[in-house]
């Protein structure tokens, strides 16, 4: 026993010395990363200091936070923005006409069957779907309800079924594009009854029309289907204008939530509605992209300390395996920031937010997954908004038990109390806010109704801890006004119209 007990205690004690051994080589690099001098105590004689970063280059949020919180204490907005409206009205609004862009005429026979596969979180499969609407359209081909990829980073098992409501989709398409939900039995046959035995024609991202017309459909009418996969982003945006009608027609109308979260997600706007009784049930909503693996992916520091070295590398490496430790790629942390790549955190978005005049009688909802170091960062943004709200909070355990594990399904409600709300704010760029921003368009007269500030002015804004409180509001109404001038636009040729519906798919018309 004695003999167990002593080699114990030389291990402890090799332990504890290799311990302090590492902690001062942290000690020597970081004294000598911050270019320390002999003067300073360091003992590394010879080095000069280090040139200063240029501004915004850092993260010191959290300092001007704490210098700046008496004052936003004490502000009050009489009226609350949500009580007034920031959008000119230009005497016209823009109405959805997509059926004036589309051909009513009867579907010839079909060519064949697409299958494709869709990729990614909710937002990159709606892409998937509604391009797969529109090459089935050019091809002139049936298209299989898309299968959904399960991938490292989303981890959601979810059908197309459990997402949308398949009848809905397939109903509403049914005078332009065949949908059907699985291959007929004599089709399957032919491929030994596995979609995989169907060749995979590996299309580029973004090809054109002509490639589908020229390389595809030839395979089509060879084999009666083909499959792509992946299929995310796989159609340019450069298309004739009843193509991007039929997008539009696949995005808005007939890519309906299920049931379920449709039940749900009604309920939450109606609960977030009572909520927001202080601003005449108006209220809301901000996409904060501050995930773990959002933080991980953007290569950006926050805390600089070890854990979140730890926790940032743990993450890239089990979602991209080896992605950042290729020969060649270089991380900058400092340049990332300074190029408003960096995802806003809950506490900037607070600041911000109180600088745009928005006080404590906001209601506040928050959409996103789980909060990367939770406690720490939602403090300040629940200190500064009291009636914030997430689905957790708007939900029982029980109603929000079966979308559990679902990222697509979560994701979905929080896109439909987004929707609802009176104003949106994105902090980061994804395909959350580009669909969603586009979504509004096409609801509210064209104008998206989004606060969408620009983040390398922000970082900038950020970095003077000592700034008046008058002079940080009158430098966020200044990024209100050039975010708000962006709000209501047209796709230029080569656009998106996931986020820019006009004109292909909308029309002005007088107002009454």
């Amino acid at each position: 026993m004695r003999g167990g007990e002593g080699t114990k205690a030389s291990a402890a004690m090799l332990l504890l010395a290799l311990s302090y051994a590492a902690a001062m080589l942290m000690l020597f690099l970081c004294a000598g990363g911050l270019g320390l001098s002999s003067g300073s105590g360091s003992g590394l004689v010879g080095r000069r200091p280090a040139a200063p970063m240029p501004p915004g280059s850092v993260y010191r949020s959290h300092l001007m936070f704490e210098h700046l919180l008496p004052d936003m204490r004490a502000s009050a907005s009489r009226p609350n923005p949500l009580m007034t409206t920031h959008y000119k009205k230009s005497g016209k609004r823009w109405v959805p006409c997509i059926s004036k862009r589309m051909a009513q005429s009867a579907l010839p026979p079909s060519n064949g069957f697409l299958v494709v596969e869709a990729n990614g979180g909710l937002n990159q499969q709606r892409i998937s779907i509604c391009d797969a609407v529109a090459v089935a359209s050019l091809l002139n081909a049936t298209l299989v309800t898309p299968a959904f990829h399960l991938n490292s980073v989303w981890r959601d098992s979810s059908k197309f079924g459990d997402i949308f409501d398949e009848e809905h989709f397939i109903k509403t398409l049914q005078k332009h594009v065949r949908v059907v939900t699985e291959l007929p039995e004599d089709v399957s046959a032919q491929f030994d009854h596995n979609i995989s035995n169907i060749p995979n024609m590996r299309t580029k991202a973004f090809s054109s029309h002509s490639y589908y017309l020229e390389k595809v459909l030839p395979k089509m009418l060879e084999l009666g289907a083909v499959r792509i996969a992946p299929f995310s982003n796989r159609l340019a945006n450069s298309v004739p204008s009843n193509i991007h009608a039929l997008r539009c027609l696949a995005n808005y109308e007939a890519l309906r939530f299920s049931v379920p979260i449709r039940i749900l997600a009604d309920n939450m706007v109606g609960r977030m509605i009572k909520k927001s009784s202080l601003t005449g049930g108006k209220y809301m909503s901000v996409h904060l992209c501050f995930e773990e693996d959002m933080v991980a992916f953007s290569c950006c520091i926050y805390d600089g300390d070890w854990k979140e070295n730890i926790a940032m590398e743990n993450a890239r490496e089990r979602s991209w395996r080896g992605k950042f430790h290729r020969p060649g790629r270089v991380i900058n942390p400092e340049a990332n920031r300074r190029n408003g790549r960096c995802p806003l955190t809950p506490l900037e978005v607070g600041m911000m937010l109180r600088g745009l005049g928005f006080d404590n009688t906001t209601s506040l909802y928050v959409a996103s997954g789980k909060i990367y170091n939770s406690e720490k960062y939602m403090t300040p943004l629940r200190q500064l908004f009291p009636l914030l709200q997430t689905k957790e909070t708007l939900t029982s355990p029980e109603e929000l038990a079966q979308f559990k594990g679902h990222s697509s399904r979560l994701a979905a409600l929080d896109y439909t109390v987004c929707l609802q709300s009176e104003a949106f704010v994105t902090t980061q760029g994804s395909n959350f806010p580009h669909f969603l921003m586009g979504h509004r368009r096409y609801l509210y007269g064209g104008h998206a109704k989004t606060i969408k500030p620009d983040k390398r002015k922000m970082v900038l804004l950020f970095d003077n801890p000592d700034i008046r409180w008058d002079r940080f509001k009158h430098l966020m109404q200044d990024i209100r006004r050039h975010s708000e001038s962006k709000g209501f636009g047209f796709r230029k040729h080569d656009g998106s119209i996931y986020n820019l519906p006009m004109p292909e798919c909308m029309c002005q018309q007088a107002e009454a």
